[in-house]
C-alpha cells in the first residue's frame, strides 16, 4: 500500500529542498498525529493540490496537531490536457457526495454543481453553502485517497443559462442523455482545450434543456444499453474518455512515495 497523502500549502513545497523539512500542521496535522497516529520514521506523501509533491518520512510529532516530514526531491505534474470539467446536476441525499468521490478520483479537473430543472435537491440560502462545503470536502478527502496530486475544483453552484455559455466557450461538449442516437464511444476526447461533460438529474433533462444544449454545441450521447445513476454516470464517462487519453498514460507521480 502506498503511504498516506496530506496537504500542506503549495509555499511549504514551493520553497522546499530535498531533506528539507515540511511540517503539517492545522486539520491536516490533526489527522496525522491523533488519526493516524504517524511515529518518527514512517513514510507519507505530501501535496499541495495544485501538482506539486514529495515523499517524505516522519521526523518527529511535536504535538497532537503537528507533524514534522524529511522530504526528498519536490515534484511538478504537468498541467492536464485536455481540462476535462463535469457539470453534475444536484441529487438528493449524499448521492451528490458520492458522485463527486467517484468525479474526483478518476481524475476530472473541475466539478460544476447543477441546478437542473428536475433536480430534487435545491441548494437556496444557507443550504447553498453547506452543500457546496460538502461537494468540496467530498473531492479533497477522495483526492488524498486516491493519490492525486492536483485536486479538483469545485465550482459555485451554476443555474442552466450559465452551463449554456460553458458549452458555446468549450471545445468539446457532450450530454449525458439516455434517449440520444449516439454513442459516447464514437466521441473521444480532443488533445487540448476544455472538455465538458453535463450530467443530468434523477429526473433527466427536460426537452428544453436538451433542446438547449445541443442548440449551443452540445452533442447528446449515451453511455450504452443500460441507464446510470445520476451518481455514476459521469465517472463511467469520463473513464472511458480518458482511458483513450495519454492522461493515463504512466506519469511521475504513479506510485508516488512508494
Amino acid at each position: 500500500m502506498t503511504p498516506p497523502v496530506f496537504l500542506v500549502l503549495t509555499s511549504a513545497l514551493a520553497e522546499a529542498r530535498a531533506d528539507s523539512i515540511v511540517r503539517i500542521s492545522g486539520p491536516e496535522g490533526r489527522h496525522a498525529a491523533t488519526v493516524r497516529r504517524l511515529a518518527p520514521g514512517e513514510a507519507v506523501t505530501l501535496v499541495d493540490g495544485e501538482g506539486r509533491w514529495a515523499a517524505g518520512t516522519v521526523a518527529s510529532v511535536p504535538d497532537r496537531e503537528t507533524v514534522d516530514v524529511t522530504i526528498g526531491d519536490v515534484t511538478l505534474d504537468a498541467e492536464p490536457s485536455p481540462r476535462v470539467v463535469v457539470v453534475q446536476a444536484l441529487a438528493k441525499g449524499d448521492r451528490g457526495e458520492r458522485a463527486v468521490e467517484l468525479l474526483t478520483a478518476v481524475g476530472v479537473d473541475a466539478i460544476v454543481p447543477w441546478s437542473a430543472a428536475r433536480c430534487v435537491a435545491a441548494w437556496r440560502g444557507d443550504r447553498a453553502e453547506r452543500g457546496h462545503r460538502r461537494w468540496v470536502d467530498a473531492a479533497m478527502a477522495a483526492a488524498k485517497q486516491s493519490r492525486r496530486t492536483r485536486f479538483p475544483l469545485v465550482e459555485p453552484l451554476t443555474t442552466t443559462a450559465d452551463v449554456l455559455d460553458r458549452v458555446r466557450a468549450a471545445q468539446y461538449a457532450i450530454v449525458l442523455d439516455e434517449t440520444a442516437g449516439s454513442y459516447l464511444a464514437h466521441h473521444p476526447l480532443p488533445d487540448a482545450g476544455e472538455a465538458l461533460v453535463i450530467v443530468g438529474p434523477e429526473g433527466g433533462l427536460t426537452d428544453e434543456e436538451r433542446a438547449a444544449f445541443v442548440a449551443a454545441g452540445a452533442v447528446p450521447v449515451r453511455l450504452g444499453p443500460s441507464v446510470l445513476r445520476t451518481s455514476s454516470a459521469g465517472m463511467a464517462a469520463v473513464a472511458a474518455l480518458l482511458a483513450t487519453t495519454p492522461r493515463w498514460a504512466p506519469t511521475a507521480s504513479d506510485g508516488m512515495g512508494g
